[in-house]
């Protein structure tokens, strides 16, 4: 296959690709983040806006000099950004700013909580654990299957839904796994959710930087009823995150965070609370946060998310056509690079320890992965074909090596020239796996 990957223009556009770093021969190379999954880098116009932004900076709502009542504005605005953005009801939708994408989802499963066991949850084999833990505690959880490629089954997303007809408080999904970058249908989804008269939560941490989302309109079969994500997967690391879903819902409910900011007016025996998202957004609020966020989206608008895919899409088909090719490499995700997905790719190499991986990419050529199970431990341990029991062994024995895949992870700005790197260091560890196992088990 050919592909079509040289976009400098992208790469300009992120602080720090190329930072030089040290590697273990004391010599230094330009550094290769394939580790965007985690976290991105920031756009050079987040950093120009916030330092644009710096000298106007004061407190938010209420003050009434002209620095307060500007950033009150910066504030309040990036919310419209936001619904235009993911295409958001104007008028139903309301935008609540929380710190990231688990603390969006710990807030909803709060406000939803009706301290009703027999209220179910509908989550997912391949979830973030922030999709799943927050629910364990106020509803019967129940998981939807995967298939043998990892890949959701709607099928028992239906059988599930029948199973509990009348009790499914919510079916909560990732919009793209942040193992296999596998995309869900996040509408085909929804229409079977709401068929069954449930409601839909997306986990949008990894797809709302790569893939554009819409989330539909109230009366779509394909609406979207609530979508959670992360600035810091969005070049804007700042410390940001968004939860998005009916404004009559989060006016029913007492807010999860109380204090000031929330409430029009307290006495010793009453609280009138303030309409959302006023009321959601307890303490003083993350004015630089937003005015990051926004500055994001808009560049991420000026490129086009339609370009991004596609670019992403060809840098991922090129990485996985190089990688199948190697001896020794065991991919866990789908080889077709045809597939719809975000550029994400988790790998192991024969013989060698996830961890050693890792370090030695970094120690030997500066090319930063990740490794380990990736906060979703109950679907890594399915891609390795790992049993519970296995799982509990890991943890209960810390002198066994703890299961895990490498990720290598693709953001807008990385390119061809740095998957050529990839391959070629890894062809090394490859080549010599005894040498680089025994100068760098020590430090594991």
């Amino acid at each position: 296959m050919q592909y079509s990957i040289s976009q400098p223009d992208l790469r300009n556009l992120v602080v720090g690709v190329n930072t030089s770093v040290p590697l273990t021969n004391n010599t230094y190379v330009t550094a290769v983040n394939f580790d965007n999954a985690a976290s991105t880098p920031p756009f050079f116009s987040v950093m120009q806006e916030i330092n644009d932004f710096a000298p106007w900076y004061s407190s938010v709502h209420r003050g009434t000099g002209y620095k307060s009542i500007l950033s009150t504005q910066v504030y309040e605005s990036g919310r419209q950004v936001i619904k235009d953005f993911v295409k958001a009801d104007q008028d139903k939708d309301v935008v609540i700013y929380t710190k990231n994408t688990t603390e969006s989802i710990n807030m909803l499963a709060y406000l939803l909580c009706e301290n009703d066991k027999n209220q179910v949850v509908l989550s997912t084999w391949m979830e973030h654990l922030a999709n799943d833990l927050p629910w364990r505690d106020k509803f019967t959880v129940d998981y939807v299957e995967i298939d043998t490629y990892g890949r959701l089954r709607l099928d028992d997303l239906e059988n599930k839904l029948q199973k509990y007809s009348g009790r499914v408080k919510l079916v909560t999904v990732t919009g793209a796994s942040n193992i296999t970058g596998y995309l869900n249908p996040i509408h085909e989804i929804a229409k079977i959710v709401h068929k069954h008269g449930a409601k839909v939560l997306i986990d949008g941490a990894q797809l709302v930087p790569h893939i554009a989302v819409d989330m539909k309109p109230f009366d779509s079969p394909e609406h979207i009823d609530y979508l959670v994500f992360s600035a810091h997967k969005m070049y804007a690391p700042f410390g940001m995150g968004v939860l998005i879903g009916p404004q009559e819902f989060f006016a029913q409910r007492e807010p999860v965070y109380k204090g000031g900011g929330d409430v029009k007016l307290v006495t010793h025996q009453s609280i009138y609370w303030e309409e959302p998202p006023a009321k959601d957004e307890a303490g003083s609020p993350n004015v630089i946060g937003v005015a990051a966020l926004t500055a994001a989206i808009k560049t991420l608008q000026s490129i086009g998310l339609e370009r991004i895919e596609a670019y992403e899409n060809d840098l991922t088909g090129y990485a996985m056509d190089r990688l199948r090719y190697l001896p020794d490499i065991e991919i866990y995700t789908h080889s077709q690079v045809e597939k719809r997905k975000v550029g994400i790719i988790p790998f192991n190499i024969k013989g060698v320890y996830h961890e050693l991986t890792a370090k030695i990419l970094s120690g030997e050529d500066g090319i930063a992965v990740r490794h380990g199970l990736f906060c979703a431990h109950p679907y890594a341990g399915r891609l390795l074909n790992l049993t519970p029991e296995e799982l509990d062994y890991s943890a209960n024995n810390p002198d066994t090596q703890f299961p895990g895949l490498v990720r290598a992870s693709f953001g807008l700005y990385n390119n061809s020239s740095e998957v050529d790197r990839f391959i070629i260091a890894l062809q090394k560890i490859i080549a010599n796996k005894s040498h680089y196992i025994m100068k760098y088990s020590g430090n594991t």
